[in-house]
């Protein structure tokens, strides 16, 4: 006679004899216990995964500021030149869609932050090229069209950066440039102050393979005169030198380093650190390539410049490039449109060391570009 019987707890089966009851029980619990097991597995995937991030957030929290001065020196240097080519290219789009000093019809002009490669290369993980078409759907929507470089800036170097909607306009833009009919105005901390504070270094520049460092190249000074006895003679220069000229003046100065504004006549690579370093025995400060030609090492600072920076010697190689594209003058690109002149502010690290170097950040000038900034805006 068919009987009924209950084998597990919410599982009723119908069988006759013991015998079917006893080989179901010996089934049913493991299949009981697997079904169980999988129903409360992803449970416990995810209070594994809020765990760890608890986990993870306390850690954060309860991480002890450092209580040396050199060290929180450098975990501020750390903070402030933040390496955006280790994120996601959404995180970096976005973060550059923020930076924007001014947009119109035709151009987008970016603050470009330090650290960030332009182009691709051996070892770069992500660039501004790469991120383009993100930056254009950010701005214009999803059927947006890429943005398209119009020149370029050293990955170290921040500040002003154009790019254009149209790949006609960037080809405009880019032979202004190279007709050097746009006006670039940089701002950089030197280390030493030039003598004098104001003038023009015209010596041609070419590159070479640094001395005792193999497969190693920089830019280099390849003055057409040198001084013999007293006169000036003229030398044969490197048939590959390249003429290379550059406007500076001090904006404000210490004993021992100053705020110089550039204005770069030619567009050589590395013109501006070479022209400072090798020029005027005035290396821009966090330069770590052009301080020294013989040796490829961090920076060689003075023990008053290391104290006023709050660091020493062997955490110099912390010291960002301050090296900024302050302003930018365009021409007219359209009949019947007037020229317009670009703006960025430095980053933090750069005013932070001004700050502390005893330099001051002239306002005046500043205030009339902004104002001409924003005409040119309507």
């Amino acid at each position: 006679m068919a009987v009924s019987g209950c084998i597990a707890p919410g599982l009723w089966v119908r069988g006759s004899g013991q015998c079917l009851g006893s080989v179901f029980t010996l089934f049913s619990k493991p299949l009981c216990s697997a079904a169980a097991a999988a129903a409360s597995r992803p449970l416990d995937a995810q209070r594994l995964a809020e765990r760890l991030r608890a986990q993870k957030q306390q850690q954060k929290t309860k991480k002890p500021a450092p209580t040396n001065p050199v060290q929180r020196r450098v975990r501020e240097l750390v903070r402030f030149t933040e390496q955006l080519q280790r994120v996601h290219p959404n995180v970096l789009a976005k973060a550059l869609s923020r930076g924007i000093v001014h947009q119109n019809k035709d151009l987008v002009v970016i603050n470009k932050p330090y650290g960030l490669p332009v182009h691709g290369g051996p070892g770069v993980q992500l660039c501004i090229s790469d991120v383009l078409p993100i930056l254009a759907k950010i701005l214009h929507g999803h059927k947006a069209k890429p943005l398209h470089l119009c020149h370029r800036l050293d990955k170290e170097t921040t500040g002003v950066m154009v790019l254009a909607w149209e790949k006609e306009v960037a080809h405009q833009v880019q032979e202004l440039f190279r007709t050097r009919q746009v006006t670039k105005k940089y701002w950089a901390v030197t280390v030493r102050v030039p003598v004098p504070e104001a003038g023009v270094v015209d010596i041609p520049i070419v590159e070479k393979e640094a001395q005792g460092q193999q497969h190693h190249h920089k830019m280099t000074l390849s003055p057409s005169c040198r001084m013999d006895d007293g006169k000036m003679v003229r030398v044969r220069s490197s048939r590959n030198a390249q003429l290379a000229v550059t406007q500076y003046r001090v904006l404000s100065s210490s004993l021992s380093a100053a705020l110089l504004e550039l204005q770069p006549v030619t567009g050589i690579k590395h013109q501006l650190r070479v022209h400072l370093s090798f020029g005027l025995d005035c290396p821009i400060l966090g330069d770590h390539k052009y301080s020294d030609w013989n040796r490829l090492a961090p920076q060689k600072l003075s023990a008053g410049i290391l104290k006023k920076l709050g660091l020493q010697q062997s955490k110099a190689r912390h010291l960002p490039l301050h090296l900024h594209a302050c302003q930018l003058t365009l021409p007219a690109l359209q009949p019947r449109k007037e020229e317009l002149t670009l703006l960025c502010k430095p980053p933090r690290y750069f005013v932070n060391s001004l700050r502390r170097l005893g330099l001051k950040m002239p306002s005046r000038d500043h205030g009339a570009d902004e104002e001409a900034t924003q005409s040119g805006a309507q």
